[in-house]
């Protein structure tokens, strides 16, 4: 039965009671601490500086295609350096993790290699050129590796700080190529696409070069002026119509055939009548008299000289009209005369001979009804009135190709408004590509010109300011640490381990423990007696405790010594701590 309640004289009793397990703990834990802290493999880091430098010429006049942020960029570059084909070259080019890649596979090894591999960024306080507001942008970063080995760790940083930098070149000018070349294709698709439009605009007027919406207003002009004209030509017409109607009233009164007089009351006849004139009494002589007759030989030579002087005339209206007249006389000398008398038998006879004559070429009564017009007056009416005739044939066909035209432009301008809503929708297309294509090619331009800027290295570029260095000293283990950490532990362990052991040993070892079980105070103490054996055992753990306490004592001075600081310096700052200085 355990006792409860223990005071200080108690626990320093069973404190002296237990020390010699407690020392052999403290001992066990401290060692084991500088053990560990001794035999942990060291770990070197090797490590480069890296600026991101702005470019050479400001953005104002030369405009990169790189856009994105620095640190942005630098995680894309690691993505592309870290691959699982690099790495395993680097392992392989340096033979890294020689006893790792006996017993873990591949993609192990890549991620151990990740792990060893650090990428800090450097930033600063700058203003945001696009907002004009104060931000962390990265200015530079820190590449580094870590390994067992410091001159192992120098070369694969040295590896990765040319990785690095390399794809952050190529990376920049695949970049600023391959914006330049899809702009390129965009131009070229767009010049396309405006030739099209061209074309089908073009094709699109050949179609309707009389309807397009910008000849609206020149239609409604013609139509306009077309109507005056038209306007003008039917009064042109009525006038003429009038004329015409007032000509013919004139021609109505005149007759074709009203013989001329002189001023002596005569007729005058004209060559031309005369000769007609002449065959006709020709005609009727013959019928009486012989070719020899004196009559008929002065008929034929006077007619032989109007021939020559006029030229031949055809008779044929003339004998018509001197045979109606005959055929007129010989019914009235009929009625006075009778069938038997001389004169009625002359005037047969002068009929017959002209019904002969006129019967060579056609009936006589044909050329009554076709004869000529003789009256100069009836001539110059008639002539009037077909001139009169003419122009209003003219005029009529003027108006008949001026209504067709009226026709044509109204259809013209009820055909605007749907010709001009698919002319509008080629006309706005067209403008839409012909300013996307001017927007495409001044963006062309400068990515032409940023190409050429990142081909003379005169964009934003990585700049190695501080190569990765030998390292001197390991990062890990932190051995006095450890080792401070351990002697700690040993006192805790110490301390825990006998007051572990206290609490659990239930055997009685002072009156009170007693009195607690009896419930009655004891008469009387009989001190321990300690024999020969004990005080022998009390020697060897006596000698066992001191030679663990100098052991621990020098494993701490050669840590202090050799992973801390030299016992000389830690002497004179122990001095300098005591004078104050």
């Amino acid at each position: 039965m355990g006792e409860e309640g223990k005071n200080l004289s108690e626990y320093l009793v069973a404190a002296r009671r237990r020390w010699p397990t407690m020392v052999a703990t403290s001992v066990s834990i401290l060692g084991l601490a500088v053990l560990v802290a001794f035999l942990w493999p060291p770990v070197y880091t090797s490590t480069a500086t890296i600026l991101i430098e702005e470019q050479d010429i400001p953005p104002d006049l030369v405009r990169s295609t790189v856009t994105t942020y620095a640190w942005q960029r630098i995680q894309t570059i690691s993505q592309r350096v870290m691959t699982r084909a690099t790495l395993l070259q680097i392992v392989d080019k340096y033979d890294l993790y020689a006893e790792e890649r006996k017993s873990k596979t591949s993609e192990e090894i890549v991620e151990q290699m990740r792990e060893d591999i650090s990428l800090e960024p450097i930033s600063a306080d700058v203003i945001d050129p696009r907002s004009g507001r104060p931000m962390q942008a990265t200015i530079a970063f820190t590449l580094g590796y870590e390994s067992n080995q410091p001159a192992v760790a120098q070369k694969v940083a040295n590896e990765l700080t040319s990785l690095y930098l390399n794809e952050n070149l190529k990376s920049r000018t695949e970049r600023a190529e391959e914006t330049y070349n899809f702009l390129t294709e965009e131009t070229n698709r767009l010049n396309t696409e405006i030739a099209e439009l061209e074309t089908r605009m073009a094709q699109f007027k050949e179609r309707n070069v009389d309807n397009l919406p910008e000849l609206a207003g020149f239609n409604h002009q013609l139509v306009e002026r077309t109507q005056g004209e038209l306007r003008e030509t039917r009064t042109q017409i009525r006038a003429l119509e009038e004329r015409k109607f007032y000509l013919e009233g004139q021609l109505g009164q005149l007759s074709p055939t009203s013989p001329m007089y002189a001023p002596t009351g005569e007729r005058i006849p004209d060559p031309g009548t005369r000769l007609k004139m002449l065959k006709t009494e020709l005609a009727a002589v013959t019928a009486r008299y012989s070719p020899r007759h004196p009559d008929v030989v002065r008929l034929q030579e006077e007619i032989d000289g109007l021939e020559k002087e006029v030229g031949s005339v055809s008779p044929d209206q003339e004998q018509a009209r001197q045979l109606a007249k005959l055929r007129s006389e010989l019914a009235s000398a009929r009625e006075k005369y009778g069938e038997h008398h001389p004169d009625v038998a002359r005037l047969r006879s002068e009929i017959e001979s002209l019904e002969k004559s006129l019967s060579k070429t056609a009936p006589p009564e044909s050329f009554v009804l076709a004869e000529k017009p003789d009256n100069p007056a009836y001539i110059n009416i008639k002539s009037q009135l077909e001139g009169v005739a003419s122009q209003l044939r003219s005029l009529e066909k003027k108006r008949e190709e001026l209504s067709a035209r009226i026709a044509d432009y109204e259809r013209r301008i009820a055909m605007s408004p749907s010709v001009e809503r698919e002319y509008l929708e080629l006309k706005r297309n067209h403008e839409n590509a012909q300013l996307k294509y001017r927007e495409i090619k001044a963006k062309q331009m400068e990515a032409q010109v940023g190409q050429q800027l990142e081909k003379e290295r005169k964009g934003e570029r990585f700049t190695l300011i501080d190569p990765p260095q030998l390292p001197q000293k390991p990062v890990r283990p932190n051995r006095p640490a450890i080792a401070l950490l351990g002697l700690i532990l040993s006192l805790v362990g110490g301390i825990g381990y006998a007051f572990a052991a206290e609490s659990l040993d239930t055997s009685v070892k002072s009156p009170r423990g007693l009195l607690a079980i009896l419930k009655e105070a004891p008469l009387s103490i009989v001190p321990y007696v300690r024999n020969s054996e004990d005080i022998s055992r009390d020697r060897r753990v006596r000698r066992i405790a001191i030679q663990s306490a100098l052991a621990a004592f020098v494993a701490v001075a050669v840590i202090v010594q050799f992973f801390w600081v030299p016992w000389d310096i830690l002497w004179f700052k122990g001095l300098r701590i005591l004078s104050g200085g």
